[in-house]
């Protein structure tokens, strides 16, 4: 086998000794790294946590890159330790010496062995993570101390984006999600002292879901924190990314929905007896409008012929029986159950009244017909007076004629409308006629003048 020389121009002593000095600050930076990546918080957690999915796997990989990262620094320490070495041996290098020394700083002078490399490919095989010597049919691969460190960069970077992105995951969810936790707890105790209880309000099923769900989610951080992180679009830094909080975040809008309605139950359990009053004021307030229009049915029908008066149906039942029901729920303290049940009660009440005062209306409308058909006839009455036609006989049958049927019972209102008209017609036309004085004595003579 011949002898090969050193890659390129030999070095001279000024190189030599820069090559070093930079190769030695590398050296410290990446020990440096790999002390602070073996104090990690976030690999001490991924040593001792049961793993499962995405991070166990990544892990295992992550675990064989730092086994690589080991091998490759120590054979880095010593190929920069022999380095040394010879560059120590005189003050003035020889030529043989900067030969050396261009071979080792420069060439592919860093041998690994295959044994090392072949044992971290077996627990990670075919691993883009952790390069490997498995499948080449080499003992050993040789690097140059330049390639040596591009590899180390390349593990380093891959190793602590694994383990920052696992750490930043167990640092931010976890812990809210005890907190949430906690104060699902204290929203469960005051949704059962109100009577929020699963199966019997849709409030208490979701604080069961809810329980389910965060319970469920924890475990799942615990043990597979890389499911939970998604990436920063174009970072390529370790750690690049946010946790994933989205089944968090929903659960917490659920339970805040829940909390409202829980907040709302006790609401209704504080002013419950005034809404049970206003809801007592407003029945019996419709129920007197309707007996009032039972009443004025009555007389509408006695007052007035030929007119269609509709009937007057009497107090809902059902809403007095559920008035009796909202009731014995405040007794309980059923305050879930008192809640939709008011509600729906204050509508209908209102719009029990409503229609009570409608029906007054309708039944008293022929009364406040005839009501106006006398205020016209009245209003024409005094109008023929102040133009001096009070006496007009004809106008005088006519207004009698229309007040008779006006003032009698049964009233036909139709018969006694066309009997204002006439009355209007006829006061209109001698209003409009032209008046000629009677030939008479000497006052009639002064009307004149």
């Amino acid at each position: 086998m011949g002898v090969t020389g050193p890659p390129g121009p030999v070095m001279d002593r000024d190189e030599v000794d820069r090559a070093l000095a930079r190769l030695g600050a590398e050296h410290e930076a990446i020990e440096t790294s790999l002390l602070a990546l073996q104090d990690h918080a976030g690999r001490r957690l991924l040593e001792g946590a049961e793993l499962t999915g995405v991070t166990k796997e990544r892990w295992a990989s992550a675990e064989a890159s730092i086994t690589l990262l080991w091998a490759y620094f120590d054979a880095y320490t010593a190929a920069l330790r022999g380095a040394r070495e010879i560059r120590s041996r005189r003050r003035w290098s020889s030529r043989d010496d900067l030969v050396e020394l261009t071979e080792l700083l420069r060439g592919e002078s860093v041998t690994v062995a295959g044994s090392v490399v072949g044992s971290v490919a077996g627990s990670v095989a075919g691993s883009a993570e952790a390069p490997t010597l498995q499948g080449t049919g080499k003992l050993s691969q040789s690097f140059s101390l330049t390639t040596l460190v591009d590899r180390m960069n390349e593990l380093y970077a891959s190793s602590l984006d694994m383990v920052v992105t696992a750490d930043a995951v167990w640092s931010a969810l976890p812990a809210r999600i005890d907190l949430l936790a906690a104060e699902l707890q204290r929203t469960r105790r005051l949704a059962h002292s109100v009577g929020v209880r699963p199966g019997e309000h849709p409030a208490g099923d979701d604080l069961e879901r809810i329980t389910r769900t965060l319970t469920s989610l924890r475990e799942q951080v615990v043990s597979d924190p890389l499911a939970f992180w998604v990436r920063a679009q174009g970072s390529s830094a370790p750690g690049g990314g946010r946790p994933d909080t989205t089944v968090y975040d929903r659960e917490a809008r659920a339970l805040e929905d829940v909390r409202r309605e829980i907040d709302a139950v006790l609401t209704v359990r504080q002013d419950a007896e005034q809404r049970l009053v206003r809801l007592r004021d407003v029945l019996s307030r419709a129920d007197r409008t309707l007996a009032e229009a039972r009443t004025a049915r009555g007389e509408v029908l006695a007052k007035i012929a030929a007119t269609e008066v509709p009937v007057v149906s009497g107090p809902p039942t059902a809403l007095q029986e559920q008035l009796a029901t909202a009731a014995e729920y405040r007794r309980h303290a059923q305050w879930h159950r008192l809640s939709p049940l008011l509600e729906s009660l204050e509508q209908k009440a209102e719009d029990e009244l409503l229609r009570a005062r409608e029906s007054l209306s309708a039944v008293t409308q022929p009364l406040a017909v005839r009501a106006e058909l006398r205020g016209r006839l009245d209003a024409y009455k005094a109008k023929v007076a102040r133009h001096g036609l009070a006496e007009d006989p004809f106008l005088i049958e006519r207004y009698d004629a229309a007040r008779r049927m006006l003032w009698s019972a049964p009233c036909d209102l139709r018969v006694a409308e066309q009997a204002v008209l006439r009355y209007q017609q006829a006061a209109a036309e001698q209003l409009t006629a032209p008046r000629v004085p009677e030939q008479g004595g000497l006052e009639d003579r002064r009307g004149e003048q």
